[in-house]
């Protein structure tokens, strides 16, 4: 009997080593690996960008992460730096990254037994007996009961794997996207800057021009009074001023506007902006500009391009979930339970329950195979939407390149017909004045010369804005943000009051990276 024993012993160790080898050979991870879309045409996609590229060179060429300070402008460092800590939509974004990267906690979670139940109950039972052929009877007793409930769906076809590959993606993507937020409210609020400058510079002009031209039209009154002119160039010279002065509160509108802009960036209510208190005389000087880098290097840094490329990676891992649903859930599950009543004549009882188990999901008529593909549809669109994201980058960089050098062209031009259009004015004024000319001659030289120099004005504002939209299409302007600046303190403050954190506020965030990784490297940023 004892060798009997023993021999059975041992063949239930072999079955369950065998057991364990399949278990162990049956595990997979089902769906497609990540692989990164492909750019047809990036390869030979080489510009110039119209003369404005040049060999790279260590140490040369500007920072792109403080492109602004190339402009030399204390006013609007101090206001990208008070937008970086204030910006609604920046919080936003951070907060986003602090959302995800608890989903991808929940995510992790599943690789563990997925349910550990405590659970009991005690009550308090009374019977009363009355009537019939038996004794009346009251009875009092004390039920209590309780038990511990342990279930653990293996991850035999890699659901659990791919559900963290998704969510660590995800969690890429939100980073990804705080540091493209970065970059879009660099250039708008260099953008905005600089329109606020512009306006206030225009403002300036209106009433120099203003002034010229109510000298003119003193003139033409004290003649018409003496005598000496006609009503008609009384009138056209009230005309050009009152034209001139009305377009000044057009312009005080547009400059109060660009302020609350401002303002609303910055996370203020409408209202002064004590860094837009100075004035400047004129617009800076764009400089030439040269980038040492390749360009279809810089256009794949981009935030936007890198959290297109995480959103197909995470939805790659759906499919790979969708199809673990064709084959049974293997679960261990346990439970242990004890119950009794306060009754002598009754026992207590204890019971422990522990196996495999399996479900599997037979007909299900088409709803796992069609998810698949609705999972597939979904990742060919992010593969798409990835492809025209990079596209529109490269748009992006070209349309604001040709914007650079074109603008530099044209204000040479424009400087010098301003010149001119002074000089003609001077001209007119003095062969009016001795009779040679009449007024028409004035009022149009007055007019170029208004024109003239709002164009050449609304050139240099042209070239600015050209050089942000260059630096915004090259991915200037973010830096990886450590946790802690993610939101304000008092924010912290408040969620950590408000919620168990632990340590998800304040540990470093991951190094991003410029491509997703393949599903084996994916558990590595858990």
């Amino acid at each position: 009997m004892l060798a009997s024993g023993v021999r059975r012993s041992r063949g239930l160790a072999r079955l369950a080593l065998v057991c364990a080898a399949f278990f162990l050979n049956a595990c997979t991870t089902l769906g497609p690996d990540y692989r990164e879309p492909e750019i047809a045409w990036l390869s030979d996609w080489q510009p110039d960008l119209y003369g404005q590229t040049a060999a790279p060179e260590p140490g040369t060429g500007a920072d792109l992460r403080f492109w602004w300070e190339l402009f030399d402008d204390p006013a609007l460092n101090s206001l990208i730096e008070a937008a970086r800590r204030e910006n609604p939509s920046l919080r936003i974004a951070g907060l986003r990254i602090l959302e995800s990267r608890a989903v991808l906690g929940i995510a992790g979670s599943g690789l563990y037994p997925q349910v550990q139940q405590l659970g009991g109950a005690i009550s308090y039972v009374n019977t009363r007996q009355r009537g019939g052929a038996l004794p009346d009877d009251d009875q009092n007793m004390v039920s209590n009961q309780t038990g511990f409930n342990l279930a653990w769906e293996l991850d035999f076809w890699g659901r659990f794997r791919r559900g963290i590959e998704s969510a660590d993606a995800a969690f890429f993507a939100s980073i990804a996207n705080q540091q493209d937020a970065q970059v879009l409210l660099s250039a708008q609020v260099t953008d905005l800057y600089f329109a606020y400058r512009t306006t206030e510079l225009r403002i300036a002009i209106a009433r120099e021009n203003a002034g010229i031209q109510k000298n003119s039209y003193d003139i033409t009154e004290r003649l018409y009074r003496s005598g000496e002119d006609s009503e008609l160039d009384l009138q056209q010279a009230k005309t050009q001023y009152l034209t001139t002065l009305a377009t000044i509160p057009e312009l005080q509108i547009t400059l109060t506007k660009s302020r609350n802009a401002l303002c609303a960036l910055l996370g203020r209510p409408p209202g002064d902006l004590p860094e837009l208190a100075g004035k400047i005389d004129k617009l800076p000087v764009v400089e030439p500009l040269v980038i040492r880098d390749i360009p279809a290097r810089l256009l794949m840094r981009r935030p936007d391009i890198r959290a297109a490329a995480w959103q197909v990676a995470a939805q790659s891992a759906q499919i790979g979930i969708a199809e673990a649903d064709y084959y049974p859930a293997i679960t261990l599950f346990g439970n242990l339970g004890w119950s009794g009543d306060t009754r002598d004549s009754s026992p207590d009882i204890g019971s422990l329950a522990i196996g495999p188990g399996f479900s599997w999901n037979i007909f299900d008529h088409g709803h796992i195979e069609n998810n698949v593909r609705v999972q597939d549809a979904r990742l060919q669109q992010l593969i798409e939407q990835y492809q025209n994201v990079v596209l529109q980058a490269a748009r992006e960089i070209d349309d604001a390149a040709i914007s650079v050098v074109k603008t530099a062209e044209q204000h040479k031009t424009l400087s010098e017909s301003e010149v001119a259009a002074r000089r003609s004015l001077k001209l007119a004024s003095s062969r009016y004045r001795e009779g040679y000319s009449d007024f028409q001659r004035v009022l149009d030289a007055e007019r170029a010369v208004f024109s003239q120099t709002e164009r050449v004005l609304l050139n240099e504002s042209g070239q600015i804005s050209a050089l942000i939209g260059l630096y915004q299409a090259l991915a200037g302007g973010w830096l990886d943000t450590p946790v802690q600046e993610l939101t304000g303190k008092e924010t912290r403050q408040t969620m950590q009051e408000r919620s168990d954190w632990g340590n998800l506020l304040s540990a470093p965030l991951p190094a991003g990276s410029t491509h997703p990784p393949s599903a084996p490297e994916a558990s590595r940023h858990e």
